[in-house]
């Protein structure tokens, strides 16, 4: 049941519709209700889990708060380790048995670990790292539990964050869940708004520069110009689908009461690493940071460890993403950025790109490392990424007629979306909603029009729902 679904706009209309005539107790228990058939209509088969892993995670989460010293930290330490080895089993598992079996045969050796046929989990990864951050801010006295368990399973459960995320902290979900909520007109304005902008991004945008991306990622060798399409497609289909996924979640859960923070803030207009991580998945980079990185030292303890941190930090959001050699040197690229940029810092002044024109080549310089960073994200494997990389050894195809017709084809979809994008910065919003009924309804009437005269009809899935 994805967003960009016929099957989900009627489910959700239900829910809409049934919503108003409940009480918050019945209301949440709805809600689960609902959430549970919204997963399900995935694969009900890992139902079972989620049942085990949402009453554990409500149990140990009580005795953490409830016990004191040694026994604290043993519940908490019982509460990571359980998580982490659901997580490492059905994700990564496979992964490790295959690479441990290939350097072991390398070696000589004879014997080797089974290879099992795992299925993943829809969202495992994000319900993982839901659970873990909930057990950790009640150790660390920044949460208070959940009282009941229907209120507890529905804060991970709840079905516009469940597949793909936003990451929403228990801080800022359970008040909710507990509270009254109330929809206002600017609620409804602003979830219909984001949930049409999402659908737009992700039919008109995302949807018609995926084949250009797997066009290029289908082959072996490329000239410069070809990579340079292939992946420029990637860049804007990946942020276009995942951000139209959270603008459609974030519209959803609008519309039923719930706040999400924003998990996207035009990221491609980044002047820097870390500006770029402070504006692309902020739902993960912080959660990352303050679970992680933090942890670890964060830079309390020289510049040599501060780097390591940054390091360790970005491999481990790395393989977040999958089990997967590309995404783990994906992380370490993004970790090597951000180590760099830090040291720059350290050794230059900071009001030196303070200049608008600076500023400019600032913030294509780091599109530039950010395309790259998405090269190794997307490759199927380690020759595909030198063949490509190499391709720039003869930068002459960049300007090949065919080349720059099917840049201008690709702007065509990208150019109207970051015009827009530019305007909710100029408002300083993460959306756009007009004083009137009237403006409002216009602007609908555009996004409509625009999804169903320019959307692709191939109904791709989103790309985040496969980590």
């Amino acid at each position: 049941m994805v967003f960009n679904s016929l099957t989900f706009g009627l489910f959700f209309l239900v829910v809409l519709m049934v919503l108003p005539w409940l009480h918050l107790r019945a209301a949440n228990l709805f809600l689960l209700v609902a959430s549970i058939v919204f997963y399900a209509a995935w694969d009900w088969r890992f139902l079972g889990l989620l049942t085990f892993s949402t009453v554990l995670n409500f149990f140990t989460g009580a005795q953490i708060h409830q016990t004191e010293g040694v026994v604290r930290r043993r519940w908490l330490a019982f509460n990571v380790v359980v998580n982490l080895l659901v997580l490492g089993f059905f994700k990564y598992y496979g992964f490790f048995a295959e690479n441990f079996n290939s350097l072991w045969a390398s070696l000589g050796g004879q014997a080797s670990l089974p290879t099992l046929q795992i299925v993943l989990p829809l969202a495992i990864s994000f319900y993982t790292f839901h659970c873990l951050s909930y057990a950790i801010d009640i150790f660390r006295r920044q949460l208070v539990p959940a009282e009941r368990l229907t209120d507890f399973a529905l804060y991970l459960l709840l079905f516009p964050h469940l597949v793909a995320g936003p990451i929403v902290r228990a801080a800022r979900l359970l008040p909710q869940i507990a509270g009254a909520r109330q929809t206002t007109p600017q609620d409804w304005h602003s979830g219909i708004f984001l949930i049409l902008w999402g659908l737009c991004k992700k039919s008109v945008v995302a949807d018609n520069l995926a084949p250009k991306a797997d066009q290029l990622f289908a082959m072996q060798q490329a000239s410069a110009g070809e990579v340079f399409l292939g992946v420029l497609a990637f860049a804007f289909q990946i942020y276009a689908d995942f951000s139209g996924y959270t603008d459609i979640a974030r519209g959803s859960a609008r519309l039923m009461g719930f706040h999400f923070d924003l998990n996207f803030r035009f990221p491609y207009f980044a002047a820097n690493p870390q500006d770029f991580w402070r504006r692309w998945h902020i739902s993960l980079s912080e959660w990352l940071r303050d679970y992680l990185y933090i942890p670890l030292g964060g830079n309390r303890h020289g510049e040599a460890r501060t780097y390591v941190n940054l390091l360790l930090t970005m491999v481990v959001g790395g393989l977040w993403h999958g089990a997967a050699w590309n995404f783990i040197l994906w992380g370490a690229y993004h970790g090597v950025l951000l180590s760099a940029h830090r040291f720059w810092l350290r050794s230059r002044a900071r009001g030196c790109v303070s200049h608008p024109l600076l500023k400019a080549m600032a913030v294509l310089g780091m599109f530039g490392f950010t395309l790259y960073g998405w090269l190794l994200f997307r490759a199927v494997s380690f020759g595909q990424i030198v063949a490509f990389t190499g391709a720039f050894v003869d930068p002459s195809s960049l300007l090949a007629p065919e080349v720059l017709k099917g840049l201008a084809k690709m702007l065509i979809y990208i150019f109207p979306m970051l015009v827009v994008e530019v305007w909710m910065i100029q408002r300083r919003a993460s959306e756009l909603v007009f004083g009137s009924a009237i403006g409002n309804g216009l602007l609908y009437l555009a996004l409509i029009y625009t999804t169903l005269l320019l959307g692709a009809q191939s109904g791709e899935t989103f790309i985040y729902f496969n980590f």
